[in-house]
C-alpha cells in the first residue's frame, strides 16, 4: 500500500521530522504561485541562477583532462585543488604564507551545499559527546536564510533554533541574546555573508564576537561565503580572517564557498570548505562514506578558475549594473534597500505570498515569497512575535541583462 507523504506524524520531535522534510521552499512555490495565463514575455527571478556565464577556459581543460573520467576522483580533493584553494584564501584575505596548510585545513566540495548539510552532521556527532545523556545538540540557523541550513539541522537531528534577521537588527545575527541553556547545547551557528537574501554583509567587528562567542560555548561556527566576490564597495571580510585575527588559528570555524556564483559555473559542482584543522579531517572521513566527489576534470578547472581574477572582475561588474538598473527604478521606494553584497533585492512589498501570486498572474514574472525563507519568529526562545521575518518580502534575483532586469522592475514596481 502506498503511503501519504503527507500524513500526520506521531507528535514526537524525531518522528516530526518526517513531515518537515517536506517543507521544501521550491515544493511549495508552485501552489503559492498557481497556474498564470499571461500572454507576454515571462521573466523568472525565483531561482538564485547566476546570469554570467563561466569563462571559455573551464570547457577547454575538462576536455584536456577527458582521461581523468575513467578514474576515481579523490575524495578530498587533488593536490592541486587544494593549493588553488590554500592560494585564493591567502591572497584575497592577505593571509600570511603558510597559514593556509591545504592538506590540513581544506577539503573539496561539490558546491557548498554538500559541505553545508554534511557539517551539521559532525558538528551534532561532535557536541554530543561532552553533552549529558538525553540532552540534544541545537543548530542556529538565520531567518531568512538557505533551506539548507534547516534541512540539515532538522535531518542531523538537532533542535533548530532561528535567529530572526529584520530591520531592527541591521539584518545581522545576535545568537548572545539566547538563554545560557540553549548556547551550552549549541552545536553549530550558520551565518550567510554576504546574505541570501537580505543582501547584508557583517563586519570583521561582528564576525570577532561570533568567533569568541563560538570559542566561549565550543560550537562550530559555519559561514556560507558562496557571495564573497559579488559585492559593490568594499571585499566582505571571511570568518577566517576574524578567527585568524584572534590568535593566528581556525578553531571553531569552517568557511564554504564554491565556484557556482564566483566564476557562474554551478554545473561544476566544485567548491570547498576551509577551517578547523580537526573538523577538516572529520569532514574528510565523512566524505568516505557518503557524498559525491567532484570529478577530477572539473578540479583541473576549479584549480584554474581559483588562479584567474579577471572573470570574476567582468561578473562583479555584470552584477553591479543589474542592481543599478533595479536602483533606477525602485530607489524611491520605501522598501528597498541597496544590498552589500549578492545578487537579490529583499524587497519589502506587504504580504510578499499575496504579492508574488498576483505578480506570476498578472506581470508574468516570478520571484520567492519571502516566507519560504524563514522560520516563524515564535521558535526564536522569547520571541513572540506573529509570523515570520520574510513575511512581508520577496526576493528578486538579479541575474538577467540590464534590460531584462530592468523590465522585471518595472513590472514589479506596477504593482507597488
Amino acid at each position: 500500500m502506498q503511503r501519504q507523504a503527507t500524513a500526520a506524524a506521531p507528535d514526537t520531535p524525531d518522528a516530526g521530522r518526517w513531515t518537515q522534510i517536506f517543507d521544501y521552499p521550491y515544493h511549495r512555490l508552485p501552489k503559492i504561485l498557481g497556474q498564470s495565463e499571461y500572454a507576454g514575455e515571462r521573466i523568472a527571478l525565483h531561482v538564485g541562477e547566476p546570469g554570467v556565464p563561466p569563462p571559455p577556459f573551464l570547457a577547454e581543460i575538462v576536455a584536456e583532462q577527458s582521461g581523468l573520467w575513467g578514474k576515481y576522483p579523490l575524495g578530498t580533493g587533488t593536490p592541486d585543488y587544494l593549493q588553488s584553494v590554500a592560494d585564493w584564501l591567502t591572497r584575497r584575505y592577505s593571509f600570511p604564507s603558510g597559514l593556509v596548510d591545504p592538506g590540513a585545513h581544506v577539503v573539496a566540495y561539490p558546491g557548498s551545499k554538500e559541505g553545508l548539510f554534511n557539517t551539521a552532521l559532525a558538528a551534532v556527532m561532535r557536541k554530543e559527546r561532552d553533552l549529558p545523556a538525553g540532552q540534544r545538540p541545537v543548530i542556529l540557523i538565520p531567518s531568512p536564510g538557505y533551506h539548507v541550513y534547516f534541512g540539515g539541522s532538522l535531518l542531523a537531528g538537532a533542535d533548530i533554533v532561528p535567529l530572526p534577521l529584520d530591520e531592527e537588527n541591521g539584518f545581522l545575527l545576535h545568537p548572545e541574546a539566547l538563554p545560557g541553556e540553549i548556547l551550552q547545547r549549541t552545536a553549530l551557528l550558520y551565518l550567510c555573508t554576504p546574505h541570501n537574501p537580505c543582501g547584508s554583509v557583517t563586519p570583521m567587528a561582528r564576525l570577532k564576537e561570533l568567533v569568541t562567542l563560538a570559542r566561549a560555548h565550543d560550537f562550530v561556527l559555519v559561514s556560507d561565503e558562496c557571495y564573497s566576490e559579488i559585492y559593490f564597495e568594499a571585499p566582505p571580510p571571511s570568518i577566517l580572517e576574524a578567527a585568524a585575527a584572534r590568535d593566528g588559528s581556525f578553531d571553531n570555524v569552517l568557511s564554504l564557498n564554491s565556484l557556482s556564483k564566483r566564476s557562474g559555473a554551478p554545473g561544476l559542482r566544485c567548491g570547498f570548505g576551509a577551517g578547523d584543522a580537526e573538523l577538516i579531517t572529520v569532514l574528510g572521513l565523512q566524505r568516505g562514506y557518503v557524498g559525491t566527489q567532484v570529478p577530477g576534470p572539473n578540479m583541473a578547472a576549479g584549480a584554474a578558475l581559483w588562479r584567474d581574477e579577471a572573470h570574476v572582475t567582468e561578473a562583479r561588474a555584470f552584477y553591479a549594473e543589474g542592481v543599478a538598473v533595479a536602483e533606477e527604478v525602485f530607489g524611491d521606494f520605501a522598501g528597498y534597500s541597496r544590498p552589500e553584497g549578492g545578487f537579490f533585492l529583499w524587497l519589502k512589498v506587504g504580504e510578499g505570498e499575496a504579492f508574488a501570486h498576483r505578480l506570476w498572474q498578472e506581470q508574468g514574472v516570478s520571484v520567492l515569497p519571502g516566507s519560504l525563507m524563514a522560520r516563524p519568529y515564535g521558535e526564536c526562545p522569547g520571541d513572540t512575535r506573529p509570523g515570520t521575518p520574510g513575511d512581508d518580502y520577496i526576493r528578486f534575483a538579479v541575474m538577467h541583462e540590464p534590460e531584462k532586469v530592468r523590465e522585471a522592475a518595472r513590472r514589479v514596481a506596477a504593482l507597488l
